[in-house]
């Protein structure tokens, strides 16, 4: 990265944003497309920091110094939530780069409509004492986002071919076409099949994923026909195989390279 570009500013949060973000305008491609550059958006722009000036699909960049945990820092809860509902959630890349070499190190893809409500984390208000007291912020939970939709970009600083980036977000846009509420039901129970540690399974074994299930809904007092619903829903957008009267298998993932 040029670290030039920052050279005026003392924040190291400033320096940062300044930095990773011209990288981006540089470095970033759009996986719907076949677009090998996304345009860096105004800095008053809401919510995102690119469009693709093809598909016009957006795109915001989290960059952090530290590596992915279980949680990355997000900005307003109540925003991030309407985003959610009202279709409007841009894709997001996030970014774990070297402080030291100002070099990435890992980037992860997650597309736009793989964010299920239960990924947003609400974080406890500012004190009274902040400037922006009361405010709620959010965390997004990696580990709410199914594994196909976190899509590695850069892995341990050697770069995934965008042709295998592309397929895999390819792979996913049927989810992009579910209302929106039963999007959120897809996602969850694609994540908690995974929790079963094996690709095939039956319709018993995803009984076993009701109380997971029912912690995200405790108003739902149908959740095994839910589970059901969705496992249709998920062979039709070709993320699992009905391999026999009950039995399911999730789709093997594409190769990295």
């Amino acid at each position: 990265m040029d670290t030039h570009l920052a050279d005026h500013y003392h924040s190291g949060s400033q320096r940062a944003r300044i930095i990773t973000e011209a990288w981006g305008e540089t470095n970033l491609y759009c996986p719907n497309c076949a677009q090998a550059q996304i345009t860096r958006l105004d800095n008053n722009t809401r919510a995102s920091d690119y469009r693709c000036a093809n598909c016009n699909f957006l795109y915001q960049l989290k960059g952090q110094k530290i590596p992915f945990g279980k949680h990355i820092n997000d900005g307003a809860y109540s925003a991030m939530i309407a985003a959610l509902r009202n279709n409007s959630t841009p894709n997001f890349y996030f970014m774990h780069y070297d402080l030291s070499t100002w070099q990435v190190k890992n980037l992860l893809l997650i597309p736009s409509f793989a964010f299920p409500e239960s990924a947003i984390i609400k974080r406890k208000p500012l004190s009274t004492t902040a400037r922006r007291a009361g405010w709620v912020g959010c965390n997004i939970a990696l580990g709410q986002i199914p594994l196909e939709a976190r899509i590695a970009v850069v892995i341990d600083h050697q770069v995934v071919p965008a042709s295998t980036v592309r397929e895999k977000y390819q792979r996913l846009k049927p989810l992009a076409a579910l209302p929106i509420q039963q999007r959120g039901w897809t996602l969850d129970v694609l994540n908690a099949i995974h929790t079963l540690g094996q690709p095939v399974f039956t319709n018993d074994d995803a009984c076993r994923l009701v109380p997971k299930l029912q912690a995200l809904y405790p108003d739902n007092h149908h959740i095994k026909d839910k589970i059901r619903q969705q496992l249709q829903v998920l062979r039709d957008s070709g993320l699992l195989i009905h391999r026999a009267r009950g039995c399911w298998q999730i789709l093997p993932p594409s190769p990295t390279s």
